[in-house]
């Protein structure tokens, strides 16, 4: 099926996350869970996004970063393919007093009818591999995002620094990660991220982080 290699990973992970009474995507591995909480309250603070607005969160996983942007005052959709995750995250909002409408769907076969005035991801491009499915991904941004809306982005970017399984490959020319042979990963340099998003119609306000992987982009 389509997106299948990202899809069994997540459910298997949301599955297993279920089952062990934990939260977040990174309290599999002992990380920080909610890592781009701080890039994400200081986009919102620059860019002055009024009360009310709508937001898009897609990738969201069990719902953290879409909590905190309902409580802030914003109107949040959140969308994630793993009905796991959306179950999860519909009882966490629910258990806090929060209004989030949460859906299950694949964001690289979509459209979105509404308009936002935030596109957020958080930790989920860099799962997106393929460039087919990276450029349906960005088509479904811009008819979500409003004319003068702000696609905000955190992703995994390439670390010289990082030593890859061995039963993973990485390909320094396409920032592609096999796993197995199988699309895992897509860790590009900033240049190459900078270059693939104007590609596909945006403009980069700033890009910050240690790797660069934090971007304020527009149309």
């Amino acid at each position: 099926m389509a997106g299948e290699y990202y899809y069994a990973e997540h459910q298997a992970a949301y599955e297993r996350l279920a089952r062990e009474g934990k939260s977040e995507w990174n309290d599999l591995f002992n990380d920080d869970g909610f890592p781009h909480r701080a890039f994400l309250e200081t986009a919102l603070s620059r860019l002055e996004v009024p009360s009310g607005a709508r937001v898009l969160e897609y990738g969201c996983g069990t719902g953290r970063a879409a909590s905190v942007l309902a409580a802030a005052g914003f109107r949040v959709h959140a969308v994630d393919l793993i009905p796991t995750a959306i179950t999860m995250a519909r009882r966490f909002a629910a258990e806090s007093g929060l209004t989030i409408d949460f859906e299950v769907r694949d964001v690289c076969q979509t459209t979105f009818q509404a308009s936002y005035a935030l596109v957020v991801d958080g930790f989920c491009l860099q799962s997106i591999v393929t460039t087919g499915d990276r450029s349906r991904l960005f088509a479904a941004v811009r008819s979500a995002l409003d004319r003068n809306g702000h696609y905000l982005i955190s992703t995994a970017m390439y670390d010289p620094d990082r030593v890859y399984e061995d039963d993973c490959s990485y390909d320094p020319s396409t920032g592609i990660v096999l796993h197995n042979g199988m699309p895992h990963r897509r860790h590009l340099r900033p240049e190459a991220l900078r270059a693939e998003l104007e590609q596909h119609g945006f403009r980069i306000l700033s890009q910050e982080g240690k790797l660069g992987g934090n971007l304020v982009c527009a149309l």
